[in-house]
Formats: C-alpha cells, structure tokens, sequence
C-alpha cells in the first residue's frame, strides 16, 4: 500500500542521506578513514599513460632449450645412449644417434607418458615436436609447449611489472593481458611517463661475477662485456656466483665516507653462503656486479663479506639508485619487453572531457526535469526530486567502492537518469489507467505502482544482464561503463520504490479526495 510506516520513512531517509553524505564527501577533505574515500578518475579524465608492451620470447625459449639440452643429454646418457653433434639451432635442439637406437630415442619422445616430453596426458599434445630423419633428430616446441611457454611468461612478467608499478605509488593503475605475449598499462594521473618506461623496460637480471684475464678461461668460459657507461669493456666469467633470486631487500643510502650514493641490499641465507664463500676464497679479485648484461661495477674484493650484505656503487644519482633498488626488490623479468604502443593523455585534455561530460549530463537532466514537472506537475516535482537523490546515490556507492569514473563511465550515469524517467514515466501512465476504473485515489496509485512493476523489472533486469557481461568480456572504459550501469539499476529501483513511492504516497494520502489528481 501506499502508506509508510514511520520506521520505514525513518530507514529509507537515513539510508539516503547517509549515501548523499558520501557522496559530497567527493568535495571535501577528511581525516576519517571511511569518509576519506573518493572516486578515481580514469586514465581519460585525469590524464596519464597508456603502454602496451610486448613480451620478447625468444630469450626465453634459448633458455628452455638450454636446459632442455642438459635434461634430454643426462635421460639417454642413463640409457647408455650417446647423443652426437647435440647443439641448439634455430629455436631447436638438433642431435644424430646411432640408426639402432633410433626407434628406442623416437619412442621416448612420443610416449603418452614420456619423462622428457610431457603434456599430453592433459593436452593430447606433446611439449615437443620430433622430426625424425635417418638417426638425425629436430626436436622444437608444439604449438602448445608454446602456449605454455607463453603464458607462463606473461604471467611472471604481469606480476614483475605490477610490484614495479606499485612500488612507485601509481594511484590505480589498470595491468591486463593482451592475447598470449602482450601486456597492457594504463597509468592515470602519471606525472613521469618516461621513468615508467625505463623501469618496465629493465629485464633486472642480476648476477656477480668473477673478472677474469684474457687467458684466464675456466670450464664455464667467459665472455666480454661492457661497463654500463661505455668507457670500458672486461672478461667476466660465465660462472655466476649469484643471482638477483637471493636477494631479500635492497634500498638507497647515502655512503658518507666516499660521499656517494650506493644501493645497499642483503641476503637471503643461501645467497649470504655463497657470497661469504666466493668473497673468501677471491680477495685480490674484482668482482663484477652485471645487469641486464652490462657491468654495474667491478670493485676489488679486500675482505671476506659474510654478513650476507653488500653495497653496489656505480656514480648513481639518489633517482638511479631508487630506481635500481625498485628494480631488484620486485624482481627480474622473464623476458625483455619492448613498447610497441604508447599514448599519453594529457590533464588539460582530461578535464575537457569532465567539462564536456558535466555539461552533457546537466543539459539531460534540465530537459528531463522540465518534461516531467510540465506532464505530470506535481508527480514531476517528486520524480525529479528522486532522479536527483538517484544520482547522489549512484555517486555514493562508487565512493563507498572507490570505482575509479571514466568518460564512459559519465555516458553510464547519464543513461541511468533517462533509465529512472523511463520508470516513473510507466507508473504513471498506469496510474492514469487505474483511475478510470477505480474512483479511490489511493487504490488507484497503489495498483499504478504495483501493475506496472512487472515491466519495470523485465525492461531493467535484461539491461543488468547486458552490463554484467560488458563487465566479465569487456576491460578497461568498457568496464567503467558496465560498473556504473549496473550500479545505476539498482538505485534506480531504490529510488522508484521507495523514495518516490514515499513521497507520492505522503501527497496522495494527503489529497485523497481531490478530482483529477493527475
């Protein structure tokens, strides 16, 4: 019926205002933990980057077949199976066996079950193709050794960059897949677009090594390698002594005895034990500190080092250093990225689309409150007065969940306005119905609200379906939009039958007897 109980006005009012607080709270500043909440807005209103970078698998794929190589090399060498001319050749491994094992190495490859070429007891695919030809044998990843390969990449490399992202303070930043090797940034609000790109362009692979002389080639070899300045080159061994893997912290300071800023970091128990052992046995020695390839630096070892921490130096700047840490704290990356896509939103640019979708949604508004205040007068005062704490509402409960508006995301709130008309406009064309046939005003109100619910709900049940799967297959602004459209539903129902039904059931009880009420 159209009559409210006093503690159903009360809770429906208290509800509205505490959402309508909320929302204001958008406006102001404050202290408190809850109220301190604000709605983020997009990449497209507050300006910032828009990366999208691309993972570079070949190092990754070298590196599988390496190990692969040693795996496949120790499996026949167990089966008393020499392996010949065993080398890596364009992204595969190439071998020649002896024509009597070659069914024997042939089997071991396509075996269901087979130790060294799995997957397909979950896949139906092997990990690897075998190509067979007179004892000489190609072996290459299938289609889905890389997919696997891939996806596992794009998975470690989404984490790598999101710690990076972190680390800096970026406010929501949005990090998505794109097929199996891409991944995509959207950084709102960016105030150095460039420091973001050198950092997610850093693969970080850490590792300390020996400085060797020319002549001085071990079992593991060497290589020749530059300084990260370009003034030098020198031998390093191959021989790592340790890796970025054990380190468990690394931050900047400042090193007042030579003046200069260094990143200290520290160990973890194994990679203490390793740099106490290799420290110990090569005082004299440099010991290089390489990155991504490049040498860091190369002091001279004086003492043993077994407190499991150490210092990098390198004539870092405080920025340099900060950054180098960040990049050793959150980890190397599996395989380089490069930017194939970048754009850059400006803030100008941002606010001329909050302008632009302020001023949209003022103009709807203005014009939908002034059809409804001239067709239905006093119900169109009601019903504006609802469309108002509709959109308080709205903008509350995105505060409360601290969505983050985009440009689509407005388009979404001017729809629900047009959505909530649209409801109040079938109310009260039912009304109208009921009063023909039924000469009690307040029956006839209440039957206009209950009769037409029905439609009501289909029309806005199917638009939640279309917004719940713009959410789940869409990304990005498309989300942004499926988020406020669907919130927007709900408060619409909200205010239609309880605010509004509140409101005119107040009017009519009050008027009751009154001819032609609308």
């Amino acid at each position: 019926m159209l009559y409210f109980s006093k503690i159903r006005i009360f809770l429906v009012s208290l509800f509205t205002l505490i959402l309508i607080f909320i929302a204001c709270s958008n406006l102001f500043q404050s202290e408190d933990s809850f109220f301190k909440k604000k709605i983020n807005l997009g990449l497209d209103l507050q300006g910032g980057s828009y990366l999208l970078l691309e993972i570079d698998n070949d190092p990754v794929i070298e590196q599988k077949l390496q190990n692969l190589t040693s795996t496949i090399r120790n499996y026949f060498k167990d089966k008393d199976i020499r392996l010949n001319n065993l080398k890596i050749l364009n992204k595969s491994i190439i071998f020649e066996v002896e024509n009597s094992y070659t069914d024997i190495v042939l089997a071991s490859f396509l075996d269901e079950n087979s130790e060294i070429n799995p997957y397909y007891p979950t896949f139906k695919s092997h990990q690897m193709d075998v190509i067979e030809n007179s004892g000489k044998f190609e072996i290459a990843f299938s289609k889905q050794g890389l997919v696997n390969l891939n996806t596992s990449s794009q998975d470690q490399a989404i984490e790598i960059v999101r710690r990076r992202i972190d680390e800096i303070g970026t406010n929501e930043p949005n990090i998505l897949k794109r097929g199996n090797n891409r991944i995509l940034v959207e950084l709102p609000g960016l105030d150095d677009p460039m420091r973001i790109k050198s950092l997610l362009g850093k693969t970080a692979n850490l590792t300390f090594r020996f400085v060797t002389q020319n002549d001085d080639v071990d079992n593991f070899g060497v290589e020749k390698l530059s300084y990260e300045d370009g003034s030098e080159e020198a031998f390093v061994s191959k021989r790592i002594i340790l890796s970025g893997d054990n380190l468990l912290d690394a931050q900047p300071r400042m090193d007042t005895q030579n003046n200069e800023t260094v990143v200290s970091f520290s160990l973890d128990r194994v990679g203490a034990k390793r740099f106490g052992k290799a420290t110990s046995t090569g005082i004299g020695k440099q010991l290089a500190i390489v990155l991504d390839g490049k040498i860091i630096s190369a002091p001279v070892i004086r003492d043993a080092i077994v407190s499991g921490s150490g210092q990098i130096s390198g004539g870092f700047t405080f920025q340099s250093a900060t950054d180098l840490a960040l990049l050793l704290r959150s980890g190397a990356l599996p395989a380089p990225l490069n930017i194939i896509e970048e754009r850059t939103v400006g803030p100008d640019l941002g606010q001329d689309s909050i302008d632009a979708g302020i001023i949209a949604l003022i103009i709807g508004f203005c014009l939908v409150i002034i059809f409804m205040f001239v067709k239905y007068k006093i119900f169109g005062l009601i019903t504006n007065i609802t469309l108002i704490a509709n959109l308080f509402l709205l903008i509350g409960i995105l505060t409360i969940f601290e969505a983050t508006l985009t440009l689509p995301g407005i388009a979404g709130i001017i729809l629900t306005v047009g959505m909530a008309v649209d409801a109040n406009v079938l109310i009260f064309e039912r009304i109208k119905e009921e009063i023909k046939d039924e000469k009690n005003n307040i029956i006839a109100f209440d039957s206009g609200y209950i009769k037409s619910r029905t439609a009501i709900l289909d029309a806005n049940v199917t638009t939640l379906l279309a917004a719940i799967i713009l959410f789940f297959m869409g990304s990005g602004p498309i989300k942004g939009f499926s988020i406020t459209l669907g919130v927007g539903i709900f408060t619409t129902l909200f205010s239609v039958y309880f605010i509004a039904r509140m409101l005119t059931g107040l009017y009519v009880v009050k008027n009751k007897d009154k001819i032609g009420l609308i």
